[in-house]
């Protein structure tokens, strides 16, 4: 049996979901969320082989809902999301169903259901393809001590490099994301964050002063008095940016 959880916000989605998942005697549906925390507890108590996922719910989107999942079930997305994000499901093998959903296609996605159960790999690939999106680079999602906090963008101090994570400082703490700094780099507002060193990201609204500190070597001052190095690179970026 294929163990089966269902997050859609619309209580209509899923009964159209689980009506024609009735012809699939291999698969259990084990669980129904409404959203995406809901979403989170389940796929944690259940571990599921599969979920359909809604992309736009309340609270967090599908997309934020999956980054925080330690062990990625396969997923088939059911959406009305926009064209940029489907070309990644597509690039990506992943699979999607556009809303209204109909019949014909959904028996597709079933059909490719075998091959694509247990490739979490693919699902990273979505998700950091969908990422490039506008609709979801204005904040990031975190767990921290098994809460969930929406951190917006212009809420970050600055960004650190640390092993396999970086790491966020706010005004409310740190905040590790399972991410690249080069994802960072190419996700946030060029306007507003500037790489000024291959370890750090700063927000310019947080820049206080800029010091020379020794022959060819600056650093900058933030308004949460933390003085961050900048390398030779980063410094030419952050005067551009500053118009300096």
């Amino acid at each position: 049996m294929i163990r089966t959880i269902l997050i859609d916000d619309e209580p209509l989605a899923r009964d159209i979901v689980k009506h024609y998942l009735s012809d699939y005697n291999e698969i259990e549906i084990i669980a129904e969320c409404s959203d995406g925390f809901d979403g989170l507890k389940a796929i944690a108590q259940h571990k599921p082989d599969l979920i359909f996922l809604d992309i736009q719910m309340p609270k967090i989107s599908g997309f934020e809902m999956l980054e925080l999942v330690d062990s990625k079930p396969a997923v088939i997305f059911t959406t009305a999301f926009d064209e940029f994000a489907i070309k990644a499901f597509e690039v990506n093998a992943v699979d999607y169903l556009l809303k209204p959903i109909d019949k014909t296609r959904f028996d597709q996605a079933m059909q490719k259901l075998p091959s694509r159960l247990n490739q979490s790999e693919n699902t990273e690939a979505v998700l950091d393809a969908a990422a490039l999106s506008p609709a979801q680079n204005n904040r990031v999602v975190v767990k921290k001590d098994g809460v969930i906090k929406i951190i917006p963008v212009a809420d970050i101090h600055y960004l650190e490099a640390d092993d396999d994570y970086v790491k966020l400082s706010t005004a409310d703490g740190i905040f590790y994301k399972n991410k690249t700094m080069s994802f960072f780099e190419q996700t946030l507002d060029a306007g507003q964050f500037i790489r000024i060193h291959r370890s750090y990201i700063i927000n310019l609204a947080q820049v206080t002063k800029i010091e020379l500190k020794e022959k060819d070597s600056y650093v900058v001052l933030l308004k949460s008095d933390i003085w961050l190095p900048v390398s030779k690179t980063g410094y030419i970026k952050l005067k551009a940016a500053l118009g300096l």
